[in-house]
């Protein structure tokens, strides 16, 4: 309901952040799984993971009595990384991105004689993914918009082509991260690019080089790959967890900040399904994320107010404050170090409150009684 308000669509959810590793990636690690060999299930099996895939394949592995090897960047989340050993995986630290870690699995893979799971090039695990699109067409028949993260590409890649096979007529658009765009840069240059590394809140899909059998499906179906930034997948995190009720990461809640910030083309007034594909996130990134939400609708604000330094002016305006219905989060009066004339001091407040109408009205008060009021991001 609230987000169909937002966006002017129909819009559903389907949540594969609540399968039993928390992401999507269930599908194609266990479709891998029971494909191999007795030799090759003898062996084990390693694979290259920002944190998604290789708890699904920890998980699913130990369940089919092989063993896991995970190699993660060192910078993975936390919940990711303890997931991934509570499911009795190896996991191997290294390098600051997945590419240094993928690097470093080959290198393990050879030297131990594994067999290597890719995370998105591999056609099982693609097919695999694509499932997701059948139970949307199962559950959801008249869905004319699909809208789905993009990292390496198994999973549009996936569904795109059995939606597009099935419904020639539904509409397919990914979404990316602006700082690691892999599938959009690809389209640009036609072919499969490397770029470089950046630190990103969906660590998920920040895979800097898709492969070419991923790049081709979303030629052949998608038609468009949308980008969002950092604030979109803050407001879309926030708003999922307090609106929809549901706790995502930051690529599987990139669907949604993307119809949020109207960047998904020709929604309006269609039905839409949106794939929220992982909640694996790191409690200490989530609360940073719910902060940065909350700043971002201006529900959280700081003002820095310069008055007269006289007995009583404090009480004043926290008065206002109170009597407008705000909430003083944090206040930092001070003297020695204003920059203003000696008759003044410098007050700093950081506020909850409910939108721009209620700081406004807090700035119209506190201007009356104050030299001088301004809001700080």
């Amino acid at each position: 309901m609230w987000l169909d308000a937002r966006v002017g669509a129909d819009v559903r959810l389907k949540l594969e952040s609540v399968q039993p590793s928390g992401s999507f990636k269930d599908r194609g690690a266990l479709h891998r799984l029971l494909l191999l060999t007795d030799d090759e299930r003898a062996r084990g099996v390693i694979a290259a993971s920002a944190g998604n895939h290789g708890q699904a394949l920890a998980l699913h592995a130990k369940r089919l009595g092989t063993r896991a090897t995970i190699v993660m960047p060192e910078r993975s989340p936390l919940i990711k990384i303890e997931n991934t050993r509570a499911h009795g995986a190896e996991v191997v630290l290294f390098g600051s991105n997945y590419d240094a870690a993928y690097d470093e699995a080959r290198r393990i893979e050879s030297e131990r004689g594994l067999v290597y799971v890719h995370a998105f090039d591999d056609p099982a695990v693609i097919a695999a993914q694509g499932t997701i699109g059948l139970e949307i067409l199962e559950q959801m028949p008249d869905v004319e918009v699909l809208v789905v993260p993009v990292g390496g590409g198994g999973l549009i890649a996936g569904v795109a082509t059995a939606v597009r096979t099935l419904r020639p007529d539904v509409k397919i658009h990914g979404v990316q991260t602006a700082l690691v765009p892999g599938m959009a840069s690809a389209w640009t240059a036609n072919a499969p690019v490397k770029l470089g590394a950046a630190q990103t809140l969906a660590d998920g899909i920040a895979v800097r080089m898709v492969a070419q059998d991923t790049y081709d499906a979303t030629r052949a179906y998608v038609d468009s790959i949308a980008l969002v930034t950092e604030d979109d997948i803050a407001t879309g995190i926030l708003f999922l967890l307090e609106r929809q009720k549901s706790l995502a990461e930051g690529a599987g809640a990139a669907t949604v900040a993307a119809l949020l910030a109207g960047r998904v083309p020709d929604v309006a007034g269609k039905k839409v399904c949106a794939i929220v594909s992982g909640g694996n996130i790191d409690v200490t990134m989530l609360g940073n994320v719910i902060d940065r939400g909350l700043v971002l609708a201006r529900r959280l604000v700081r003002l820095h107010v310069r008055l007269q330094d006289r007995p009583g002016a404090l009480a004043e305006i926290t008065a206002v404050i109170a009597r407008l219905g705000a909430n003083v989060v944090e206040i930092e009066h001070e003297r020695a170090f204003s920059h203003g004339p000696f008759s003044e001091v410098e007050v700093f407040l950081t506020l909850e409150t409910r939108g721009p109408e209620q700081i406004q009205a807090i700035r119209a008060e506190l201007e009356a009684i104050a030299a001088d009021v301004v809001e700080r991001s």
